[in-house]
């Protein structure tokens, strides 16, 4: 009986200090979205359920977890990356009623009405804005051009362009594979 209690206490010793050691390394440095369901509005809270943003400064909080950057809507502004002071870091590309989507780790930004990808793990610039077109990354590659067009179809719009070319994730010219 007492070899079953010392087993028990050790067991219950590891798990204690399991879950310590996993509440240290949660450290309270992201804040979770939330809404204020009577208005309904969004803000953020830190860790201990304190309020950082207040509901209603931003239309929507897209961003659930943020960490160093998060994307919410800004009225007047449209889709906005934000770092924790809230400082407006650019503009993201709009697509389909929201913002632009990641795909293989890169999302659409605007600036200057030229179009650049940003890191979606760190909100981080990773091809400046520098394009009228471009499409997300496929395969390790994006198509863009320099000088194109939109023109409208009903309630979308196409983009049309006789000089486009593909680009890797550093931004840089490449053959598309055919």
């Amino acid at each position: 009986m007492t070899s079953l209690r010392i087993h028990l206490l050790l067991i219950s010793l590891l798990f204690c200090s399991g879950t310590t050691f996993a509440q240290k390394s949660k450290s309270n440095d992201y804040w979770i979205s939330f809404v204020d369901t009577v208005k309904g509005e969004y803000g953020y809270k830190n860790m201990r359920g304190d309020t950082v943003i207040e509901p209603g400064k931003y239309s929507i909080c897209y961003t659930d977890t943020f960490k160093t950057y998060a994307i919410v809507l800004k009225s007047y502004s449209g889709f906005i990356a934000i770092n924790r002071q809230q400082k407006i870091l650019y503009k993201v590309f709009p697509f389909d009623n929201g913002p632009d989507y990641p795909s293989e780790g890169l999302f659409r930004i605007l600036k200057d009405n030229k179009i650049g990808y940003a890191d979606s793990s760190t909100g981080k610039v990773i091809i400046n804005p520098q394009f009228d077109c471009a499409f997300p990354f496929i395969n390790g590659t994006a198509k863009v051009s320099l000088n194109c067009k939109a023109q409208s179809e009903g309630d979308h719009s196409i983009w049309l362009s006789d000089n486009w070319f593909y680009i890797d994730k550093k931004g840089r010219k490449v053959n598309k594979a055919k």
